[in-house]
């Protein structure tokens, strides 16, 4: 992901959160709306988050050091991470709880054109962020549909974003459903309805930032398209004549980690060997730039090896693989 793509689409998150919060808690405090209080909270939440995901990338620039040789780029992963619990405990549950007072204890809403005239101004604000970080997503999305880029994306920043805005936006749509139908029927317990809906919304989109965030931390591999690019680079026809066995994982969004068993000639000497595995990382550095870290361990190709069939410990295509011989 782009650093500055990244940074651009918190930024215009962050700005339209901090205006939205605002003028949500006059609202509230003009009409007594429960759905205006937990769309303010959502909106606090949502900018404490963005700070967040801005220390987290500042974070990750540090040098390595001889504690953290392969340097600090999980930050990143961790940061996220804090922003779906964030999202989770102060958004979703906060607006649950203040949906479900609301239900028990219903009253008319007051000024009622303040919580409406927010609420109008937030969805242009928050649709003003949301295609920020659409433009931004869409310069790295390629063909890859929304699911699975925000499944995909090594870079937590921009599927945040955009769950985040997409969430906001949703939960704008029903805060003015919930005080709309309040005004209608001269009935509360819509308002409040519409304050638990918001709520579910926001557990449920902080439950997928979990997941998918609990996947990069645990340690991912490079995606299917960059491990071919890998494979293809690693092998030359000539000294290097096949990849026997390869793993991958990322170290941060954009720095990846490589660690390969090639198969060489028998009769190759140290220093031809050698010279080989410098000009194979040169060509995987070349195709793949965030391969910054690279282990290659040169093997004697062996066809009865192969036939036992891969190691249980490899990934798949291991041991036995070959792209030439």
């Amino acid at each position: 992901m782009s650093a500055s793509g990244g940074t651009r689409a918190i930024v215009a998150a962050l700005g339209a959160n901090l205006a939205i919060a605002a003028s949500k808690f006059v609202a509230f405090a003009f009409s007594g709306s429960s759905s205006m209080l937990a769309e303010g909270v959502h909106s606090i939440a949502d900018s404490g988050n963005q700070f967040l995901l801005l220390i987290g990338g500042k974070r990750a620039r540090r040098e390595a050091t001889p504690q953290h040789p392969f340097g600090y780029g999980r930050e990143r992963f961790i940061y996220a991470f804090l922003v779906s619990i964030v999202l989770f405990s102060i958004g979703g549950m906060f607006a649950i709880y203040e949906g479900y007072e609301k239900i028990r204890h219903p009253h008319a809403l007051e000024n009622w054109y303040w919580p409406v005239g927010v609420l109008v101004f937030a969805i242009v604000a928050e649709g003003f962020s949301f295609r920020t970080a659409i433009k931004e997503s869409n310069e790295l999305r390629g063909k890859l549909s929304w699911a699975q880029f925000i499944r995909r994306a090594k870079a937590p920043e921009l599927p945040v974003v955009l769950l985040e805005d997409f969430g906001a936006l949703i939960g704008l749509v029903l805060a003015l459903g919930g005080v709309g139908l309040s005004l209608l029927t001269g009935d509360g317990v819509w308002d409040g309805i519409g304050t638990v809906c918001i709520g579910v919304l926001l557990v449920l989109i902080a439950l997928v930032l979990a997941a998918e965030t609990k996947s990069l931390l645990l340690g991912e591999a490079a995606g299917v398209e960059v491990v071919k690019q890998i494979e293809a680079a690693i092998v030359d026809g000539e000294t290097v004549t096949g990849l026997i066995h390869m793993r991958t994982l990322h170290l941060g969004p954009e720095e990846l980690l490589v660690a390969a068993k090639i198969a060489v000639q028998h009769d190759d000497t140290a220093d031809r060997v050698a010279s080989a595995i410098n000009a194979a990382e040169a060509r995987i550095r070349a195709a793949v730039p965030i391969a910054r870290v690279i282990y290659l361990e040169p093997d004697i190709y062996s066809e009865a090896e192969a036939a036992k069939g891969p190691d249980p410990e490899a990934t798949p295509g291991g041991p036995g693989r070959s792209t030439g011989h």
